[in-house]
Parts: structure tokens; sequence; C-alpha cells
């Protein structure tokens, strides 16, 4: 447990203690009352009551800490559900992500990733993996640049290469991701390999809606709790982080099992 965490839970735990003791703020700033029949004993004193029995049994700290975190994550749980039924045909349907595997398929797998992440690109041959395993698997690949200006210029080529050449677009996500650091220059010679002019690309760069989709991405990130990448939606859960190939497969047949 961090140090700031223990504070937190010490200062909880002696805030419970001087409210069961009849504590009120602003009405006995020196005193607490401990009980209708009892004197009223000094703040001061007891304070020292409860950090003593509280160094002397350090356990409950963890057990509160623990507490909080479950109240906490759950809280969040709920949040997440919430945002991820709202926010349904964004998440999974928008029309600017790109789709590796089965369109049509009967699980989808939601990636929010940055070209420069590296962890995205460790994570590609798992994705590849699992499409090549899956026949009815659908991933959908959620542009999420959060790591610098290189990265929201090689996703801008990127959205405009989507739109230009969507039947392309999973070779150019492999390439530009599999490649080194991401750039606009990169993305841009990526995207004339396979076919595509500079100059629309540069065009299709301005179109308003591509900046209105990074809008509604980032929007959703947030309300989700989504703060890095790969991270990744599956059913009504979010997977934050590499975690495998295995885990994600376990949550695709736990959404089959259970539809």
């Amino acid at each position: 447990m961090s140090k700031t965490a223990v504070l937190a839970v010490a200062g909880a735990a002696i805030g419970g203690a001087m409210f069961a003791f009849g504590f009120v703020a602003g009405t006995q700033p020196e005193t607490v009352n401990a009980g209708p029949s009892r004197a009223m004993a000094p703040r001061a004193e007891v304070e020292a009551i409860v950090r003593d029995y509280l160094t002397a049994n350090p356990e409950i700290l963890i057990e509160m800490q623990t507490a909080l975190e479950t109240k906490h994550e759950e809280q969040q749980r709920v949040a997440q559900v919430d945002t991820i039924r709202a926010a349904s045909d964004d998440i999974f349907n928008a029309d600017y992500d790109g789709i590796v595997g089965n369109p049509e398929g009967n699980v989808t797998i939601v990636e929010f990733f940055d070209y420069n992440c590296g962890f995205c690109k460790r994570a590609m041959d798992d994705m590849d993996a699992m499409v090549e395993n899956d026949p009815e698997l659908r991933f959908v690949l959620k542009e999420f640049p959060i790591l610098g200006p290189d990265s929201q210029r090689a996703h801008m080529v990127s959205m405009a290469f989507h739109r230009l050449a969507p039947e392309s677009y999973a070779e150019f996500h492999r390439q530009l991701l599999g490649g080194s650091r991401a750039t606009e220059d990169a993305a841009i010679a990526v995207a004339q390999g396979l076919g595509v002019d500079e100059a629309a690309l540069r065009q299709e760069m301005m179109n308003p809606d591509i900046a209105a989709a990074f809008e509604t991405t980032y929007d959703i990130a947030n309300r989700l709790s989504i703060t890095g990448t790969p991270s990744y939606v599956v059913g009504d859960e979010v997977v934050f982080g590499a975690l495998g190939q295995a885990v994600l497969e376990e949550k695709i047949e736990l959404i089959r099992a259970t539809n």
C-alpha cells in the first residue's frame, strides 16, 4: 500500500472513530463525547487511542484499503457497463473505425490503440492469430492517439486512408503499426505503397468528420476510464493492457457461452 493510501485510510479510520465517540465538527472542537453517561474526552486523547490501536493492528488498514478499492472497482465497472450500453453504436459500429476479421462476426472486440504504442505493436500478433483461428471474430480498431504529435498526425493519415481505401485498411494498419516510429511521413509512405495518392490523402485529412471522430473516441475513452493503450471492450467489459491472446479468447468464449 502506498504512503498516500495509508494516510488516507488512517484518516478515515480516525475520523470514523471520532464520529463513533460522538464528536461533531464545529460543536466540540476540543472534546469528544464518550457516551451519554460519560464525561467528554479530549479529542487528542481519542486520536491517540485510535492511532495506538491501528499501530498495534495494521492489518485493519489493509482491510480498509482493500474494501475501498473493491468498492471503487465495482463503481467503475457499473459506470463502464452503462457507458457501453448507452454508446454501443459509437463503440462497436462507428463507420470511421477499421475492421479486421469477419465484418459480420458474432463476437466483436474493440481495441483502442496508438500507432506508437510498443504494447500495441506486440498485441498485433495476438489480433492476427485470433482472427486467423476464429472465422466468426470481428475486430474493431479504434484509433486513439495519445502519445504525442507524431501519433496524432499519423492517425490523421490513417483515418484519411480508411475513408479513401477501406478495403486496404487492415494491411495499412499492419504495416504502419509493425514499422518503426509512426509519423505523418511514415504513414503517407505506407499509404502510397498501397496505391493511395498523397494529394488525395492530404485533402481528406482536412475533412472535419475526422476531427469529430477523434473527439467522439476521446469522450468514450474518458467515460470508460481508458487512459492507456491497448485497451479493449469485449462485450460489456473493459480490458486494460496487452494481457495476451489467451485472456481475450477466454472472454470471447464466455460471451458465446452466455448468448
